[in-house]
């Protein structure tokens, strides 16, 4: 590791965070039925309550930081750059959400939330029972299947932009929050390998195969760490705005993703206490 250039260590770490993290979730989906509802929960809390101590006490502090060497109120550029992470998390969110809503019977229920509140629910196993009740085509899950992979191939570009704008203001790139970003965004990873590789192989793709296409699904994620670093590499501005967009998504992928369905999939109070584990520890892990 400590041999290769920088570049070349962060598109490693990057690979295996993506294309690791969605392709250990696919070979899970391929060989398991689901992991525990509270084991799940539990570990979603944690990862989002460090995510939410390197966003705001990292990320973001570096942000303002490096505007305030371009003007006084580069504290605004920050906040902008924040609004538009948010806004294309959002929007690639709401096209996961488009496109595989249409399965769920359920969500003409207005007294079920939007967000899932099961394990079964989050890998579309749930979405696999009922296309089997109303006999629904192989064809038809096999094109959920690659419809949920190219939305979450999109969804995975900010996330390595976040991983790349990391390691950009990381003086360690083996401990610093770069790596600690990619360990991160590699669990949550893991799911979302899981809501692919489930409807794939129940659609007749082959499990080695579903699980191939499901890690692919990560490689996007190189290619947002690569723009992250490089954005975050050629000056103040490029540092601010790369750095602050990176932030925007990843709040929206904790706040809006990660934490409601922690909370929703175990509803007890111990997921709250694990976000809180999670920030003090990220807090630890930064400041000491």
């Amino acid at each position: 590791m400590e041999t290769l250039s920088p570049f070349a260590f962060i598109t490693l770490v990057t690979l295996i965070s993506g294309a690791g993290g969605t392709g250990l979730g696919g070979l899970i989906g391929a060989l398991f039925k689901s992991e525990s509802n509270r084991t799940i929960s539990l570990l979603l809390a944690f990862a989002g309550g460090v995510m939410t101590a390197m966003v705001c006490f990292d990320l973001l502090a570096e942000a303002v930081e490096a505007a305030k060497t371009l003007t006084d109120l580069g504290v605004l550029i920050v906040i902008g750059a924040v609004v538009l992470g948010v806004a294309v998390a959002y929007l690639l969110n709401y096209l996961i959400d488009r496109k595989t809503r249409a399965e769920v019977s359920h969500t003409a229920d207005a007294d079920h939330p939007e967000t899932h509140d099961d394990i079964d629910e989050l890998i579309h196993a749930d979405h696999l029972n009922m296309h089997k009740r109303h006999n629904d085509s192989k064809l038809s899950l096999f094109v959920a299947g690659i419809v949920m992979a190219c939305a979450i191939a999109l969804h995975n570009i900010p996330e390595g932009m976040t991983i790349g704008a990391s390691f950009a203001v990381s003086d360690d790139l083996m401990w610093g929050t770069g790596m600690i970003m990619a360990v991160l965004i590699g669990l949550h990873n893991i799911p979302e390998g899981m809501a692919v590789a489930v409807p794939l192989i129940s659609g007749g793709t082959g499990r080695v195969k579903a699980t191939l296409l499901t890690a692919a699904c990560g490689l996007p994620t190189v290619l947002g760490a690569w723009l992250g670093f490089w954005l975050g590499d050629i000056g103040p501005l490029s540092l601010t705005m790369s750095l602050g967009f990176a932030s925007g998504a990843m709040l929206y992928v904790v706040f809006g993703e990660i934490l409601p369905e922690a909370y929703l999939i175990y509803r007890s109070k111990l997921p709250a206490f694990a976000v809180m584990v999670g920030l003090l520890l990220g807090m630890f892990m930064i400041f000491i």
